[in-house]
């Protein structure tokens, strides 16, 4: 019968039937469903991940349809954990299942773009110059034609170009900078390369085989948290997510763990069924406090002084009034706090905490003829000084006594903690007191600004004739923390309720969190931790350590996991996570991305100082360092601006230098030969005459700033960049929006150290290049922007510090149009280099400055007296007193062949890291296998790096933790200078070496390795400080422990050698701006804060249109109702925040979760979506870094001095910016700039 018969009740067909009639078989046309079903089909899933900085590093399927991306969803097959651990996935967020729409979305960069005005005047000059480096030189010459192009970046007037005539243009530059002012003058930005981290070395690569400048990054971001360094000598190191679950007892200080964390927040939740209490401590109800037993709401900013609060109640009664041996014990073995510090005597009698006692002190060194000024002493048990195994002078001239072993000159020893009891006398020592500064804005308790405590002292006789008077660290720590001792001090505290620093009660008016919570948490914080033996834990996020004084929140926290025993035990510890910068192979990624197969060393920079200066954003400082001060200080040895220290710093080698000298580096050597000198004899003498002196005592010279930059993985000016404002005047020369008065028109502090020009260089870069996928804000500003593969289109891989495994990220699809990967794209620029080059260019010798390092002899540099060359107090020596000088020899026509291959310094000095080193013979032979070898060339018979798969596969092969033979090889080498045997955490893994391919098929967890502190095992989740705890390898600091006392000399200027609450500081942006205009709404000064946001990672994300239709679609600022209510403002209104680094317009967000006195910008909101213009400026309205600028700590610019010495992103300047406050109100005329009939006039709240 027919379809339309069948339709019809009773003219239907009898169908056969089944299941005893029950069942019926239909022919009616299902071809319907095949849309449905063919909406889901897919020809293939490939495994990537997203390179975006966000610590998930999550394993995604990305499903691939008729050669485009259709979607992608999260894989569920890492591998298994124990019986007792639950799985890792599903990892992912929904920000991470959006991203295929950047693949094909009108924000994705198709083709390489480049500045009209430029690509004009480079084509005239091409018309007249048949060299591209003459055709370059003839528009640098010309400054109306520089300025004609740099006063309208920002501006638009973008147009399509071609790969070959940009590539041409930026080698032309390149070259003509290298060849007239020095290759230190180009200079390239890319963070967290642990997200992809083949694209970043692609770049580095690049510019390290010019011997160009990379710039730090995890500084920059205040991700870096100097605490780390100074009191473990690591950069950073946490435990992997998994490992909450070990924990009993969890505060969450300032991380957002559902909100930042949302692929590892299920452990955080999972723990609690096993009975562990979780406590937030965030100044707003956020959504980490939805999930813990209890909520505190400190006061922003004054977290230091609740965990020093909360210190005072564990020491008191786990320490002193009924002692936990545990915590006894392991202060004991893991932390300094059994070392003598001397004494220094005060004009009133009184001490202060000098430097730490050395073996050299006493008059038989203690038998220690090597390196005796860097071994720390301590009094054992039977009273006898000695000077433990551990401390850095065993690090370096001699092997085998580098551990944690108690032992001293080869005998047992039990060290004391305390000198109460074996002391011979009672001092006063004077203690500095910060907590009485007066700021309008947060409380203070006004006490002495110097308290003297009494503390148990012993006298001894030293080497030089003199008698001293020492104490232990121990006792410091108990008198600085405020705890009576029965030594009659009248400083200390009868009880909690005393308000004095740092009891409960004095912690209460400081934070405004009550006392009773105070101690309650304290006290079961540490119950915990001495039943379970250490598994009490901190998490900590960024915004804790955004402020000035950062170090002094960490350090409280610190404290509190060190006297309970907490770090290196599993289920323990700091847990700080903020950036993704677990780069777990990085030995293996080192010499690739730094060429350090063809050049050693490569010039690094750290951004801070770098912006700082050449963004002249210290022309505009108010803070001095009279202000940061200890009252115990002489004022009169720390003069002059906070630029003066850092030139000081540059000058001594403890931090480095971008550019390094005020001549080009490659001219040196023509000199020195003229000289009858070497080179580096004849820098040594020209900088001591001053014929030579360093460009940044000379930062507005012509010849003393930044001239190229490469920006690629990044989004540098709308995300990262404090001090927005000032980047985009003095860096690029184009419009901003500052609203403050430099120094040559105010009364500010000017430089000692630096001369000072009435007139600062504006638009010092002469191209800008980016590197991205999509339209950012930094592209905005850039002079050329090339496209670069998404993460779906390219080959790479990537890690995190949340969990122990590797991904790749994978080409599941051709890059689009004429996208490349960042590989192919340095691959094509350093093509046209060596061709660019020859005539202008050849084999060169380059001088370079190389800071003290880290992790090397040159870290035990001036072991007691700070000492400047420049000030006749000292001889300069390099590597001393100096940056070491170091002679490079560059063959800039082989350019490409070295990017492309596999250079001869592993065979020649092998590899290594954090001073540790070892043979790689046999992987490089293994590579020339692998990737096979160069038939010609310069490179003749090296190993390929043609593709970025040959790059993830150098990687793999040289790393400890994807090669178990290179691990074991590592231990082995670890083990000579500790004098113990390491091998066995490793040997099981000796055949396994992971492959490109391997990771593409499941994720594979790493091998323990001794570049870092935990171990990755079926036995326990990685910890950091378990291998220092269990293996007794010692921590890289003076006493190879713990270091709870800071003793160099401008941290104990500066009142921080040990931890002590520092309100916020006064960066007076608001007090002394421009008087601006009023627009008839009342306008107040605010905190602003810049937490990570919900809807995107950093600036990704933030304009896609999944994440804007799930949030509010712009710019965001939240207020609290009270604050709102007092300016007339109400939910979604139009409101700009500004100050004197500049203005902002977003839409306002009012809600009872903020306090008053405090705003939130979630941060990275990009500049491109939903801005109207500014009434303050004129202009279309900033970014959250529009309202803030660097301002550097003194005390990170310390170098050469054991932990505290230079390491790239390992220490050094960090840009904060919680300090800053903001004058908001609401707008009144809303204007979009564009012509378009949607302007309107925001009327009072009626």
């Amino acid at each position: 019968m027919s379809k339309l018969l069948d339709r019809f009740r009773y003219f239907k067909q009898k169908g056969d039937t089944f299941a005893d009639g029950h069942g019926q078989v239909m022919h009616t046309n299902r071809d319907w469903e095949d849309s449905y079903r063919q909406r889901w089909q897919f020809d293939k899933i490939v495994r990537s991940t997203h390179g975006v900085n966000c610590t998930g590093s999550c394993s995604w399927k990305i499903y691939v349809k008729n050669g485009l991306v259709t979607w992608e969803t999260q894989q569920t097959d890492y591998p298994r954990t124990r019986p007792d651990l639950p799985n890792h996935e599903p990892r992912g967020c929904p920000r991470g299942a959006s991203y295929s729409w950047y693949l094909y979305s009108a924000n994705r960069l198709k083709y390489p773009l480049v500045r009209k005005r430029l690509i004009e005047l480079w084509r005239e000059a091409l018309s007249r110059h048949s060299d591209p480096v003459l055709a370059w030189e003839s528009i640098m010459n010309d400054p109306q034609k520089c300025q004609s192009y740099k006063q309208v970046r920002g501006h638009g007037g973008f147009i399509r170009s071609n790969w070959k005539e940009l590539n041409q243009l930026i080698a032309a530059a390149n070259v003509w900078t290298i060849k007239t002012y020095g290759p230190d003058r180009v200079a390239g930005f890319s963070p967290i390369p642990a997200m992809s981290m083949v694209s970043y070395a692609a770049g580095t690569r690049y510019l390290s085989l010019l011997g160009g400048t990379c710039l730090s990054f995890y500084d920059w971001y205040c991700d870096l948290p100097p605490a780390s360094p100074m009191t473990w000598g690591e950069q950073t190191d946490v435990p992997e997510s998994a490992d909450w679950y070990n924990s009993a007892y969890i505060i969450a200080w300032g991380s957002n763990v559902p909100q930042t964390r949302t692929p590892d927040a299920h452990f955080f939740t999972e723990v609690r069924y096993k009975g562990t209490k979780t406590i937030a401590i965030t100044p707003d109800y956020s959504e980490v406090a939805k999930l813990c037993d209890q909520w505190l709401a400190p006061k922003q900013g004054t977290d230091s002084a609740l965990a020093m609060a909360m210190g005072h109640v564990i020491l008191k009664e786990f320490h002193l009034d009924n002692p936990s041996d545990y915590f006894l014990n392991y202060c004991r073995r893991y932390t300094d706090m059994p070392m003598l510090v001397l004494l220094d005597e005060r004009a009133d009698g009184s001490y202060v905490p000098g430097r730490m006692m050395r073996a050299s002190d006493l008059m038989d060194g203690l038998g220690e003829a090597n390196n005796p000024e860097w071994k720390t002493v301590a009094l054992n048990s039977t009273g006898e000084l000695v000077a433990p195994n551990g401390s850095i002078g065993f690090r370096w001239g001699e092997k085998g006594k580098w551990n944690l072993e108690p032992v001293a000159a080869g005998v047992e020893t039990e060290l004391s903690l305390s000198l109460l009891g074996q002391h011979d006398d009672v001092a006063g020592v004077a203690f500095p007191y910060f907590g009485g500064n007066e700021n309008p804005h947060f409380r203070s308790v006004r006490q002495e600004p110097v308290l003297v405590r009494q503390l148990p002292v012993k006298r001894l006789a030293l080497a030089d004739g003199s008698e001293r008077m020492v104490v232990s660290v121990y006792d410091l720590v108990l008198a600085n923390y405020g705890l009576d001792r029965g030594l009659d001090d009248g400083h200390s505290a009868n009880n909690y309720n005393d308000v004095k620093a740092y009891t409960p009660a004095w912690g209460e008016q400081i934070t405004g969190v009550p006392r009773r919570h105070i101690e309650t948490i304290a006290r079961e914080f540490a119950e915990t931790a001495h039943k379970t033996h250490g598994r009490s834990m901190i998490i900590l996020g960024a915004g804790v350590n955004h402020w000035y004084h950062m170090d002094m929140n960490y350090r409280g926290m610190i404290n509190m996991l060190v006297f309970c025993g907490c770090v290196g035990q599993t289920g323990g510890g700091w847990a700080h996570y903020v950036g993704q910068e677990k780069l777990r192979p990085q030995t293996g990624w080192l010499p690739l991305a730094f060429a350090l197969d063809w050049n050693r060393p490569p010039r690094q920079m750290n951004s801070t100082s770098f912006f700082y200066n050449h963004a002249s954003q210290w022309r505009y400082e108010k803070l001095t360092a009279q202000e940061l001060l200890s009252p115990l200080a002489d004022p009169a040895k720390f003069s002059g601006h906070l630029i003066d220290f850092n030139v000081r710093a540059e000058r001594m080698g403890w931090l480095p230098s971008a550019p390094q000298l005020n001549l080009n580096p490659l001219s040196v050597k023509a000199s020195a030969d003229k000289a009858g000198l070497s080179a580096a004899d004849y820098t040594v003498q020209a900088l001591k005459s001053g014929a030579i002196r360093f460009a940044c005592e000379q930062p507005d010279s012509v010849h003393n700033h930044p001239r190229n930059l490469f920006v690629w993985r990044s989004n540098l000016l709308g995300s990262s960049g404090k001090g927005h404002e000032y980047m985009l005047k003095y860096l690029l020369g184009t419009d901003s929006g500052i609203q403050g008065e430099a120094l040559g028109s105010s009364e500010g502090i000017k430089p000692e150290e630096v001369e000072w020009q009435s007139a600062a260089i504006e638009g010092k870069l002469d191209l800008l290049v980016t590197l991205d996928f999509r339209m950012s804000s930094t592209c905005l500003f850039s002079d050329i922007v090339l496209p670069t593969a998404t993460w779906y289109e390219k080959d790479d891989m990537n890690t995190s510090d949340m969990h122990p495994f590797i991904h790749p990220l994978s080409a599941a699809v051709d890059p689009a149009w004429e996208s490349k990967s960042d590989w192919e794209i340095y691959k094509g620029i350093a093509s046209v280099f060596s061709e660019v080059c020859v005539g202008h260019l050849g084999q060169e010798t380059d001088v370079v400055l190389h800071p003290l390092q880290h992790d090397s002899p040159a870290e035990l540099a001036q072991p007691f007296d700070i000492l400047d060359w420049r000030k006749g107090e000292c001889e300069l020596i390099p590597g001393k007193t100096a940056p070491n000088i170091v002679v490079v020899e560059r063959d800039y026509p082989a350019t490409y062949e070295r990017f492309t291959s596999l250079g001869p310094l592993l065979d020649k000095l092998g590899n290594g890291g954090k001073g540790i080193a070892w043979n790689t013979q046999d992987e490089v032979d293994f590579l020339g296998k692998l990737n096979y070898t160069k038939h010609d060339g310069p490179a003749k018979g090296r190993p390929r790096i043609d593709t970025a798969l040959d790059a993830s596969e150098v990687i793999l092969a040289l790393a400890p933790e994807t090669n178990g033979q290179v691990a074991v090889k590592a231990w082995q080498a670890l083990g000579e200078m500790t004098g113990r045997e390491h091998t066995h955490l490793a040997i099981n893994k000796e055949d396994e070496k992971i492959r490109f391919r391997d990771i593409q098929a499941q994720p594979r967890k790493i091998i323990s390795s001794p570049t870092w502190s935990g171990l990755e095992s079926e036995h326990v989740s990685y910890n950091a400080g378990y291998t220092n705890v269990h293996e007794l390898i010692p921590w890289r600091t003076l006493s190879g422990r713990q270091q709870l006392y800071q003793d160099h000399a401008w941290m104990r200027a500066f009142g921080e050698s040990l931890v002590a609450y520092r309100p916020p500081i006064d960066t007076r942006s608001v007090s002394e701006m421009r008087e601006i205009p009023p627009n008839g709404f009342p306008e107040k000064a605010l905190n602003f804060l810049t937490p990570h946001q919900k809807w995107g990672i950093h600036s990704t994300y933030s304009e896609n249109l999944l994440m804007l239709t799930l949030s509010r679609g712009g710019p965001i600022v939240w207020i609290s109702e009270a604050d709102a209510r007092e300016l007339g403002i109400e939910d979604n209104d139009w409101i700009e925040a500004f100050n004197a680094n500049g203005a902002l317009t977003a839409r306002a967000v009012v809600s009872q979760r903020v306090p008053p006195g405090m705003t939130m910008m979630y941060h990275a909101q990009e500049r491109i979506m939903n801005i109207p213009g500014s009434e303050v400026t004129g202009m279309r309205g900033g970014i959250h870094n529009s309202v803030t600028r660097v301002c550097p700590k003194p005390t990170h610019m310390i170098g050469g001095y054991a932990q505290l010495a230079y390491g790239f992103n390992y220490y050094g300047t960090v840009g904060s910016n919680r300090d800053e406050f903001i004058m908001i109100r609401k707008m009144k005329n809303i204007n979009w700039l564009d012509d378009e009939g949607r302007d309107q006039v925001q009327e009072a709240k009626k």
